[in-house]
This record gives structure tokens, C-alpha cells and sequence, in this order.
């Protein structure tokens, strides 16, 4: 069954729900197809149990239709983003007076557990930007690119979907700060320093120039081909870096941001700064890079002190 066998009244209520999404919540189009995914699944199974539209969806649905995801086999990370875009969903519901209850308030969700994440170590971070530049030593303009993409990356920690959404406006060269939107359409300030302030230099002098076509636009970042910088690019990019280091983890950009968050933490940064700077919505969220740090720390502990 898909949203097009659903019932015709849930199928109304979805497209209503697509419709906030986008246009009252500014959620991404990756945020939104996920949402709509999870729900889309949830109403297909509230249809097999015999509901025609939303307003006979109770608790026990809802909880039917986590177990029958549980039986699955489906990862706890994933459990947990269902049942919440279930709860916001049914919140939604009641506001708008499609229903008159809210069974999502009252549904559970299994803890997502928190695995620490990968980190590069400061001589590997080093070793990954000397061996990026070294490769740019032929002066091609996609090895310029890549050194300024790999600085600013790890200076800042922001997401590759932001780094490649920069324009050359977004840069205050004088103060060393970068305007990055963020989720939700957020704005943030970003500082950086010398090195990514030079290697982005370079590539807007040497760089861009010979890459720029008539479709650029004012993107900061550029493909070979003279548009906007993918993200994929840059994935790959990274991963392509990392293997010129020996014995670096194979991160991904998301892997450079968490290693920033980490440096930051272990040089002294405190915690609603690294937040601030990450553009995390909840202390939260950042708070699993003390985790790291604290990790890091035990393993020192037990090579170095003769009590450990």
C-alpha cells in the first residue's frame, strides 16, 4: 500500500501535513521525505487495522505499529525517529482540530543509543591538511578548492550542506567570520582562522577564477564544471583525503565536524560555545563530545599515571 491506496481522508491529511511542513516549518526536503516516509508507513498500517481516517487512531495503533517495526528488525536510532515524527504528527492533528485527542502524547520511545563518534586525533587532522596541500602544490584549481574546503571544515565544524550552500558573501575576510544558515533556516556567525583565511584566499584568487562559468552564480565553492559544489563531492573528496593519511579513520565531513567540536572541547572551549558554534538546536545534542573528550582522557590516564 502507498499514499496513493491510502484512504482518501488520510490521504488529505498527509497532503495537509506536507504542506506545514514545507511552508510553516521551512523543514528541508530531506527533513519533510522523512517525515512523510514514517507517517506515510504508520497510516498504511492503521488502514490494515480497519481505520479509514485519522480520527479513530489511538494509542494502541500507534504502539502496534512500533512493535510491528520492532519485529522488523529496524535499528533503535530508527524506532525512535518514528515514534517522535508520530507524536508530532498527532500533536499537529489536535491543533488543527482534525482530532479531538492526542495519542501521540503519551507514546514511549525506545533510547536511541549513543555510540561516541569518530575523531581525528590533532596530528592526523594536521597530517590530513598538509597532505591536501602538498597535492595542491601543481596549483590546479580543484586542488586549491579542496585545501580551502578541508581548512574551513575543520575550523568551523559546520555541515557539508552548509559549506556547499556558502556564497562569497557570506565571508567577513576582516573579522574571520563566515554567515552560515543552518537548520531551520538559521542564521550563525562562525569564526575561522589564519590558515583557512589563507587557503580561502588563495582559492578566490587562483582558484575560482579559472573555474567560474556564466551559471556559478556567487556560489563560494565550485565543481569542476564551474556550478555550485555538491555535497557528494565533497564526501568524496574527504574520504579521498583521509586514505593519503596512515592510520586515519575513514570519516566523511561529518566526521571533520565532530573532530572539531572535540579539539575545541579538549583546548579549553566550553560547552555552550561549541553549541553556539555547531548551531545545535539542544546542549544536548552537544554534549556527546564531552563523552569523547572524557574518553580520550581515561585512555591517557591508563598508558601514562603508574596508579591507572
Amino acid at each position: 500500500m502507498d499514499e496513493a491506496e491510502l484512504p482518501e481522508a488520510m490521504a488529505a491529511v498527509l497532503a495537509d501535513y506536507e504542506r506545514h511542513l514545507v511552508s510553516e516549518r521551512d523543514l528541508t526536503p530531506h527533513t519533510v521525505r522523512a517525515y512523510l516516509g514514517d507517517l506515510s508507513a504508520m497510516l498504511e498500517h492503521a488502514a490494515r487495522l480497519g481505520h479509514v481516517d485519522v480520527t479513530t487512531i489511538d494509542l494502541r495503533t500507534l504502539r502496534s505499529w512500533l512493535a510491528q517495526q520492532q519485529t522488523l528488525g529496524k535499528a533503535r536510532t530508527t524506532m525512535a525517529r518514528r515514534a517522535t515524527a508520530a507524536r508530532v504528527f498527532s500533536a499537529w492533528l489536535l491543533r488543527t482540530g482534525r482530532t479531538e485527542t492526542d495519542p501521540g502524547a503519551q507514546l514511549g520511545s525506545p533510547k536511541a543509543r549513543r555510540t561516541l563518534p569518530p575523531a581525528l586525533r590533532a596530528d592526523e587532522a594536521r597530517a590530513l591538511l598538509e597532505a591536501a596541500a602538498t597535492r595542491a602544490d601543481d596549483g590546479s584549481a580543484v586542488g586549491l578548492r579542496d585545501v580551502a574546503v578541508l581548512e574551513l571544515l575543520y575550523a568551523t565544524g559546520i555541515r557539508v550542506g552548509e559549506l556547499c550552500g556558502l556564497d562569497v558573501d557570506d565571508l567577513d575576510h576582516e573579522r574571520r567570520v563566515v554567515r552560515v544558515l543552518g537548520k531551520g533556516r538559521k542564521e550563525r556567525t562562525v569564526p575561522y582562522g589564519g590558515p583557512a583565511e589563507r587557503a580561502l584566499d588563495t582559492w578566490l584568487r587562483r582558484g575560482r577564477p579559472e573555474l567560474a562559468a556564466s551559471g556559478s552564480g556567487p556560489a563560494l565553492f565550485l565543481g569542476a564544471r564551474g556550478g555550485r559544489l555538491d555535497q557528494r563531492a565533497v564526501r568524496s573528496m574527504v574520504h579521498a583525503r583521509l586514505a593519503d593519511v596512515p592510520g586515519a579513520p575513514d570519516l566523511g565531513p561529518h566526521g571533520l565536524r565532530h573532530t572539531a567540536a572535540t579539539h575545541l572541547l579538549e583546548g579549553g572551549a566550553d560547552l555552550r560555545s561549541v553549541q553556539e558554534l555547531l548551531g545545535h538546536a539542544s546542549l544536548a545534542t552537544t554534549q556527546i563530545y564531552t563523552h569523547v573528550t572524557t574518553d580520550r582522557l581515561r585512555q591517557a590516564f591508563r598508558q601514562a599515571h603508574p596508579r591507572a
